[in-house]
């Protein structure tokens, strides 16, 4: 996980309680950096338009992912939107409460976040807001789901994902806009021909050098003696050629054309490629779909782990769950910690290398960076993955809602959404809806 910076700014109006708006700063400050955050920015506190704008051109030379804006006390609005306008961040803007004496209102700072606020929803500006003491840990957790959205949206501009091939006729679910995606995220999508760009690479990879990769994951799976050679080391060239790809062209992960080709001219899998990819944090995704990369690297960003895109296949009425699958392309480090995860053939293409296993149990976070709608929403789920048999051949799981799996279904196939979802482990559905709304995202609730 990178360094967890804030550029924290804190706004006092002097006819106000100076000396407990100061200590309240301080109390929050502390509490900031004893949680592991590194605070940039002015550490005086800004008391006048001037002071603003001079903090507010300091601020916008770090390029920090977000900035707090902790009003200490009430003040007009000038002093916010001068930072607003001149930083390139998310804002939020944390109010304390203080106690109803009955005598002098000390701070007003509930008051202040509000005028603030007003001012940035009129100026189309993006903001959120927190009211608690520096002490609540609502208040930390809200802050470091924020930061983690934050950092998503500063890395996906600038990011560059690779599409390996087109996607299959009558995948729309998987077309993908280019410039949009550029002018809403920033992402860049370069083309890479899946023959010269990759099947030429990695037929001039050595047996030595998959050797040296075959090894290390037999250490990982059980059965992996017993593919047929040729067509595995033809799995694992892919991996290694798209793994030497990345780092030639600064890529950030994959959407790979898997079939035919793959079975058909390079004779293996692209699948066990796929996994190991995911597995090392460069998320790749079948069917060549750009926006389920996307969607997975938004996840690793939040979660800090491997993010998984995969078909929901079934419904399990008697068990209430959906049924999560693909042929086996998971990461490995997905796998239940109480199986060996194995190796197998696809089912219907008869070649290796897939991986197979069930996926863990625990709590999991579903998404989908959705078009269904002629325009972007991001689809939003927080799940239960259930220890259970496998469902089928490949990497699978089930997951338990809070609501009806049969509802969940409906959502999915009356929003008409594309037909891959990915998910990651943990819950980080505050940080997804931050994130969201960094972006003016609809959200659709699985």
């Amino acid at each position: 996980m990178p360094v967890k910076e804030i550029a924290f700014v804190s706004i006092i109006r002097t006819t106000f309680d100076v000396p407990y708006a100061t200590e309240m700063t301080e109390r929050a400050r502390k509490r900031l950096e004893q949680a592991g955050f590194a605070l940039t920015g002015t550490t005086t506190p800004l008391t006048t338009l001037e002071e603003a704008h001079s903090a507010a051109q300091e601020l916008a030379a770090l390029h920090p992912d977000f900035v707090l804006i902790f009003q200490a006390t009430f003040a007009d609005s000038t002093m916010v939107q001068a930072i607003a306008q001149a930083v390139d961040a998310p804002l939020l803007l944390w109010a304390v409460p203080e106690a109803l004496s009955g005598g002098r209102l000390r701070l007003n700072s509930l008051c202040g976040i509000n005028l603030g606020g007003h001012a940035l929803k009129r100026a189309g500006l993006m903001y959120d807001t927190l009211y608690a003491a520096p002490e609540d840990a609502s208040a930390l957790a809200k802050i470091e789901s924020f930061w983690r959205a934050a950092r998503t949206r500063t890395l996906l501009k600038g990011a560059r994902f690779g599409r390996v091939g087109e996607h299959p006729a009558g995948f729309e679910t998987c077309a993908y806009d280019a410039p949009a995606l550029q002018e809403r995220f920033g992402v860049d999508i370069v083309p890479i021909d899946l023959r010269e760009g990759v099947f030429e690479q990695a037929r001039a990879i050595s047996a030595e050098a998959t050797a040296t990769v075959k090894e290390q994951l037999a250490a990982r799976v059980d059965g992996l003696e017993q593919m047929q050679a040729e067509p595995t080391h033809g799995t694992l060239s892919a991996y290694l050629t798209m793994q030497q790809i990345a780092r030639r062209d600064h890529l950030n992960g994959f959407a790979v054309r898997c079939w035919p080709e793959f079975f058909t001219e390079l004779g293996c899998a692209a699948c066990g490629a796929m996994s190991l990819l995911s597995d090392e944090m460069t998320p790749a995704s079948c069917e060549a779909d750009v926006n389920g990369t996307i969607t997975q690297y938004m996840l690793q960003s939040i979660s800090g782990a491997p993010a998984f895109g995969c078909d929901i296949v079934a419904l399990d009425a008697e068990l209430d769950t959906l049924v999560l699958w693909h042929c086996g392309l998971a990461p490995l480090s997905m796998a239940n910690p109480d199986q060996v995860p194995g190796v197998t053939i696809h089912s219907n293409r008869k070649l290796p290398l897939l991986m197979e296993f069930t996926l863990k149990p625990g709590t999991v976070t579903l998404a989908r960076l959705s078009h269904a709608r002629g325009s972007y929403t991001l689809v939003i789920g927080k799940a239960e993955m259930i220890a259970a048999p496998p469902a089928f051949s490949g990497t699978s799981g089930r997951v338990r809602f809070s609501r009806e799996a049969s509802a969940v279904l409906d959502t999915i196939l009356s929003e008409g959404l594309e037909h891959h979802v990915s998910l990651t482990y943990g819950d980080h559905v505050t940080a997804l809806l931050a994130l969201a709304h960094m972006f003016d995202l609809p959200v659709v609730r699985l």
